[in-house]
Formats: C-alpha cells, structure tokens, sequence
C-alpha cells in the first residue's frame, strides 16, 4: 500500500510539473499588431502583408488612436498573455520602452516599424527615410525652373523619419542647386488640415512658389487642393508613400511626385522577424527597405 501511495504520490508530481511547465514562453499563437492609428493606409497595407507571411498565427489589430498610454497598456497586456509575437508602430519612441522591455523579459519577439523606438530589445523594419528625401530632391533638383522657391511640410519633427527626409530633400536639391530658395519650411504633423493651413497662410505672404514638397502625401494633397481651390497653377509638388489619391493625381498631372514605400516588401521582412523569433531565433538591428520614385512617366 505504501508503495502504491508513493507511485501515485510522484504521478501527482509529474503531472504538476508538466502544467506549471506550461507557463513558460509564450502561451499562444497570437500576434499583436499594436499601432498608432487605424488599419488603413499605409498601417493597414502592411499589416495584411505581414499577416500574409505568417503561417499559424491568429493576428490582432490594436489601434490606439495616437493614445501613448492606451498604447503601453495595450503592450505590457500583450506581454502578460505571453503572445507568440507584437508588431509596433510606436506612438512615442521612448514611452513604450517600459513596456517593450516587458516584452523582452516574457521572451516575446518584439518588431517595430515606421515611427521610431529608443529602447528595449526588437528588430526595426523599416524604409529608409532619408533616400526618400533624396528621390524628391533629385526630381526637383532636375524639373524646378531656375531661381525657383519652393516650401516644405514636415512631419513630426521629433521624429527621426521627418528629419531624415527634409535632410535627404535638402543634400539633393538645395545643397546642389544653389538658385532654389527655401521659403520655409515647417512642422505640419504628417496632417492634411495642418498642410492646408500653411497652405492658405504662404499663399497670402508669398506670391510666387515654384515647388511643394512634403514628407507624406497626406500633406502634399491637402496644400497642393489648396492651392489649386485658389487660383494657383504652375506648381510642382512631392510628396511621399504613393497612396491611391496621390497616384490618380500625378496621373492627372496636378501632383508630379511621390516616393513609394513598398508596404508589401515592409511587411514579408516583418513577417519574416516573427517567423525566426517563434522559431526561438529573436531578431535585433535593423532591416531598411529602399524606396522608389513614382511620376506620370513610371505610371505609363
């Protein structure tokens, strides 16, 4: 009896050992995509490229509506439930490192894309912002007639993306081309509202512009609709990611220009991060994705 006692006693044990075993690493075959805005767009694309390339896995869209804490808290959630794997695009690049860095602890592989992060462990996908700059510059540089004055939107400023572009635009076309003046240029937030109030308020203080360049399409569209509802013509403008909207317009011929981010590219190198880190291979460093140039010419 005492010996039938201990066998079952050990089995009790074992079958303890084996539950609590349970517990460790991940949990689930759920993905996180934890974003800063809504699936559409750019966001969006890229998100059903990802899940695309990810076999196995049940994904899940978080939009926090540019809510940094709904964001953290949306994270460190993630990081509780043990999920094979989180997707960031980060509302605030040093805000969520409390929370990545969660992440690292539950061994849950962690990649950022498009906005920056400034901390934690995680692999960044990403495009390179700066040749972005540089295909708009390249094309202004060449299309701008001499002595021309051009504005600038701006994204975010704080943001790495923003200032790589404005500097990739300024080594192609203004540090090369010595005649183009910079009328100004400003923090426009990536908003169309924003680029359709610096719009109206350039065209009031300067009666020439030549060019519009903007670091996303959003921007571009919104000054360039602006400018057009008041009269202005002979413009070119640039803008970037080669969303739908702008693409019709550069065939239209009233936008010239936009830098095209490939979002199905972005996404299989996302895809592909996730798939070695649920093999037990957790990415770090940075994988940048080139950028191409879209006018009426590449359209044809």
């Amino acid at each position: 009896m005492k010996a039938q006692q201990a066998l079952i006693f050990a089995s009790l044990i074992a079958v303890g050992s084996l539950i609590a075993g349970c517990g460790g690493g991940a949990s689930s075959n759920k993905i996180i995509y934890a974003s800063h805005t809504e699936n559409k767009d750019f966001a969006g694309n890229v998100f059903k490229a990802t899940e695309a390339g990810v076999s196995g896995a049940e994904f899940e869209f978080l939009n926090s509506n540019r809510d940094v804490n709904l964001q953290i808290d949306q994270v460190m959630a993630a990081a509780d439930d043990k999920v094979s794997a989180i997707v960031l695009i980060p509302v605030d690049a040093d805000a969520l490192i409390p929370a990545v860095e969660k992440a690292n602890k539950a061994g849950i592989p962690v990649v950022a894309t498009n906005r920056d992060l400034n901390g934690g462990d995680f692999v960044m996908v990403k495009s390179d912002d700066k040749q972005a700059g540089q295909l708009q510059g390249e094309y202004m540089a060449k299309n701008l007639p001499p002595n021309a004055k051009v504005v600038y939107l701006m994204g975010e400023s704080s943001q790495g993306s923003a200032q790589e572009r404005f500097q990739g635009f300024k080594e192609a076309c203004l540090d090369k081309r010595s005649d183009i003046t910079l009328l100004a240029k400003v923090d426009a937030s990536w908003s169309e509202a924003e680029a359709v109030k610096y719009a109206t308020l350039w065209m009031s203080m300067f009666p020439q512009i030549d060019g519009v360049i903007a670091g996303n399409d959003t921007m571009a569209l919104g000054a360039m609709k602006t400018m057009l509802a008041a009269g202005r013509s002979g413009f070119l403008v640039s803008g970037v990611d080669a969303k739908g909207e702008a693409v019709e317009a550069i065939k239209k011929g009233t936008m010239h220009h936009s830098a095209k981010q490939s979002a199905d590219k972005i996404g299989e190198q996302i895809a592909n991060a996730i798939n070695k880190g649920r093999a037990g291979d957790i990415q770090k460093g940075e994988v940048r994705v080139p950028f191409t140039s879209v006018t009426k010419d590449t359209l044809n």
